[in-house]
């Protein structure tokens, strides 16, 4: 499984809300990655979800990106028109 993080998880999201659900944990993604063969730790797929890549959160590192909204506690799907 290669891209860059980013990738990889935007990649599992698009897997994950293929069918009726549009929303997602972190451990879905987790799940989806890891029986995908990702490479990726743990730590990375959760901070890139809960903090990267979510609109919703500070920003606290130096690239991030407004792809995913926070629609419950732990519960997240991706920003519409995206």
């Amino acid at each position: 499984m290669g891209g860059t993080a980013r990738e990889q998880i935007l990649a599992a999201i698009e897997r994950i809300c293929s069918g009726p659900n549009d929303t997602f944990t972190v451990s879905d993604v987790l799940d989806t990655l890891r029986a995908q063969g990702t490479d990726l730790a743990e730590s990375t797929v959760r901070t890139h979800v809960t903090s990267r890549m979510c609109g919703d959160s500070p920003d606290h590192h130096g690239t991030t990106y407004d792809d995913l909204e926070r629609v419950d506690r732990g519960v997240y799907r991706l920003r519409p028109g995206r």
